[in-house]
């Protein structure tokens, strides 16, 4: 065991627990400093985990095959680049964008069809909430048993597991408009669309762009899994569940990083993208300092 490290990770720690409580409690009143002041606390915070957790895995010897170090994580992930690359083409750009694209398109549509149909919202939306139930490892097998192993299979488990959250995040964002707003709207002689329009899905977008913030994250999720049950010699799943059995410990974890930071992208783009169409919101208006 080696005391050094383990006490230099801890002081560290420490260091940086004050300094991010300083950040936190400090009032600054150029705009620029707080934004700065507020992106430093979570970096701050996410060094401290790594310094953490290579101190006292070096510091109590470790068996790398249990947890290895972020250094050698780092070390593999430079050094396998190539596959890490071809991992996240097949997983992400293909089966995560597509089945993403279109869980939520088609999620949104039939939302639209069953606020216009009182039929359809009392006969699919309670099946709709049954099937959003199923879990992904049922679903999963299925799913390659119709698709074949290659990412097209992938693409139907995304879809499935991103469609529903649309599909009732947005019902419910049609309906959030109060009727004395619709009643105004039809004083102007507005048709239905035109109430879709110009009132109830701007009044929905803060419930559709939380259900794509969730999808973002279910989509890589759903892939990932749909890959550990049939698929070509390249994935993030494939190498995840390959690496594993070979006891590579420090691949599978360059592959979790990569799918972190790709999950984590994805998220603060649509985050982004939300902020610009939904700018008049409260939550929005409040949040910009």
């Amino acid at each position: 065991m080696n005391s050094a490290l383990i006490v230099g990770a801890i002081a560290f720690w420490l260091i940086a627990w004050a300094i991010n409580e300083w950040l936190v409690r400090r009032k600054f009143k150029n705009r620029t400093a707080a934004r700065a002041a507020r992106l430093a606390v979570p970096l701050l915070f996410g060094i401290t985990i790594l310094v953490l957790w290579e101190g006292l895995v070096r510091g109590l010897n470790v068996p790398s095959v249990l947890l290895p170090p972020p250094s050698m994580i780092w070390t593999r992930l430079i050094n396998s680049l190539p596959t890490l690359w071809a991992d996240f083409q097949q997983t992400f750009l293909k089966a995560v964008i597509t089945g993403y694209a279109l869980g939520c398109g088609l999620g949104f549509l039939v939302a639209i069809a069953i606020d216009r149909s009182p039929f359809l919202q009392k006969g699919l939306l309670p099946l709709g909430n049954f099937v959003s139930a199923l879990p992904v490892i049922g679903v999963a097998p299925i799913m390659v048993m119709w698709f074949g192993f290659d990412w097209q299979s992938k693409v139907a488990v995304v879809v499935i597991m991103t469609f529903f959250p649309m599909l009732v995040n947005t019902v419910s964002g049609l309906a959030a408009t109060s009727s004395m707003e619709r009643d105004l709207m039809r004083t102007y002689a507005a048709s239905w669309f035109q109430t879709l329009l110009k009132l109830r899905l701007p009044a929905a977008w803060p419930f559709i762009f939380n259900a794509l913030k969730i999808n973002s994250t279910l989509a890589l999720i759903g892939a990932i899994v749909a890959e550990f049950f049939g698929t070509p010699i390249v994935g993030m799943g494939f190498r995840i569940s390959t690496e594993v059995g070979r006891m590579n410990v420090d691949m599978v974890w360059a592959e979790i990083a990569v799918a972190a930071v790709a999950g984590s992208a994805f998220y603060g783009l649509v985050a982004l993208v939300e902020r610009a169409v939904t700018f008049w919101h409260p939550s929005v208006r409040g949040g910009q300092a």
